[in-house]
């Protein structure tokens, strides 16, 4: 078994659940283009190219994939040659989408659903020859994805102290007169070099940098007085995800600025206090915008709290206003409410927590104040 996938019967439960939902949910079957999708469900990397490549789940009946006969290698290090599933392989001048349209079989009447990956040069010649409108397959993938199984949460536990390792060794790093770009630079080896396959952002916000929440990496000169926003993370085998935030101080704070910062650690603690099965996402954003309201802070946060991880870094459930789906045992997700002073400085702190059955349980361990960096 390849170090970059599942077991097998991992993939197999996974396979036999996506029909069941598809069928529950009245349609023909799924048609799954290389992306996440495709990972979750037979551990294939493989990659959208213009010869169609695609799973096909029916509703009812056996999946089929459709591929290349010149892509045949990427299936040795997936789950598919055990999974013993059916391989409709084509060469140029067949038609591929056909191919796709037999396997769907003679199933329900109702319509497929497509990932949400599948780029436009497959869908529309796909809707051509179906007759129909696809629908997204995201409405049947999606609890299935939210929800973790006992591998996924594994996984994330050994991404989460892979990057707290990381940000172990970053004060080492924040040094007086090195850029933001030299800091970037050392994170980036130190992510790989514990344990990551690779690196998936870096941010290093350091004084008024910090005031934006996407900002990268800069040729900005480190100083001494500094707030620097360390936020990172990267895929780890078999491709699931780190991101965790950490905010440092370059010498002894302004007072004023460790007296926010001080309601923003109780901001994102009342967040993960919050966690448990039957709460809304909303109510956990709620929780944390709650407490830097109460001191004058509301206007500082300007994002969500959180967002769903695992073989991508974004992705269900999201921790924002308006969304009042109910917590359930087995997502995972980041809990990050920052402060930001335009021109200034900025602030934020990141865990990414897994809910259990009745609580939270964070994959990050760093402490949470701010940590002061003694200049050299």
């Amino acid at each position: 078994m390849s170090a970059n996938r599942f077991s097998t019967d991992v993939y197999a439960t996974r396979l036999r659940a996506a029909a069941a939902a598809t069928a529950e949910a009245g349609l023909s079957g799924l048609v799954i283009t290389p992306g996440y999708d495709l990972q979750y469900l037979t551990g294939s990397r493989a990659q959208t190219f213009e010869r169609l490549m695609a799973l096909v789940v029916p509703a009812s009946g056996e999946p089929t994939l459709v591929l290349p006969r010149l892509e045949l290698a990427v299936l040795k290090d997936s789950a598919v040659p055990e999974l013993g599933l059916t391989v409709r392989d084509w060469v140029d001048g067949d038609d591929p989408y056909r191919l796709v349209a037999e396997a769907l079989g003679a199933g329900p009447s109702g319509r497929p659903a497509v990932t949400d990956s599948m780029p436009a040069l497959h869908l529309l010649p796909l809707t051509d020859l179906l007759g129909s409108v696809p629908v997204l397959a995201t409405s049947v993938l999606r609890r299935l994805r939210m929800i973790k199984d006992p591998a996924e949460i594994d996984a994330l536990r050994k991404a989460g102290a892979a990057i707290d390792r990381v940000h172990a060794r970053v004060p080492e790093f924040l040094v007086p007169g090195r850029t933001e770009a030299d800091v970037a630079a050392d994170i980036a080896e130190a992510i790989v070099a514990e344990g990551h396959s690779d690196v998936a952002f870096i941010i290093v916000g350091s004084g008024p940098h910090g005031a934006d929440p996407h900002h990268e990496c800069s040729d900005r000169t480190l100083q001494v007085g500094d707030i620097v926003v360390v936020d990172i993370g990267g895929p780890y085998a078999p491709g699931y995800h780190s991101d965790c935030t950490r905010t440092y101080s370059i010498g002894e704070p302004d007072p004023e600025i460790a007296r926010r910062y001080a309601v923003l650690q109780r901001a994102q603690r009342a967040a993960v206090d919050a966690v448990r099965p039957g709460v809304t996402a909303e109510q956990i954003d709620a929780a944390a915008r709650d407490v830097l309201a109460a001191e004058g802070l509301a206007e500082a946060f300007v994002h969500r709290t959180g967002h769903g991880i695992g073989l991508s870094v974004h992705e269900e459930p999201y921790i924002v206003a308006g969304n009042n789906v109910p917590l359930e045992a087995g997502m995972a997700f980041s809990v990050e409410p920052g402060i930001y002073f335009p021109g200034q400085w900025g602030a934020r702190i990141e865990d990414i927590v897994i809910v259990t059955a009745d609580g939270a349980e964070p994959v990050n361990h760093r402490p949470h104040e701010l940590v002061v960096v003694v200049p050299v």
